[in-house]
């Protein structure tokens, strides 16, 4: 049975490669202390549910993870880490504000 040349995996010789395989790099971001971040919110509703997005964050991911494990036993709900930004269950903008505000984070007009 001949080899499908465009599967997953398959040897393309002669110096081709599949750009499918190259995983796009993280974006070499610098780190920002929490007075330079300009963040701002966003609600999204998602499966007849309401999201709050905070984002951009200008943070290492193991520091992103914390700051998100410490919002969300102050809010006393869930969250996710996505990128750069942190969605949390449910219409909580003016908490999630006024919780980063305390840290010393700014935010967007």
């Amino acid at each position: 049975m001949k080899k499908n040349l465009f599967e997953m995996g398959a040897d393309l010789g002669d110096g081709w490669e599949a750009d499918n395989k190259q995983k796009p790099s993280e974006q070499n971001r610098e780190t920002k202390p929490p007075e330079k971040h300009r963040l701002y919110l966003a609600k999204e509703k998602r499966r007849g549910k309401v999201v709050t997005i905070v984002k951009p964050f200008y943070l290492d991911k193991d520091k992103l993870k914390t700051l998100l494990k410490h919002l969300k036993k102050r809010l006393g709900t869930g969250g996710t880490l996505k990128e750069d930004a942190l969605e949390f269950q449910g219409d909580i903008p003016q908490q999630v504000r006024t919780a980063l505000e305390e840290m010393r984070y700014r935010f967007r007009v």
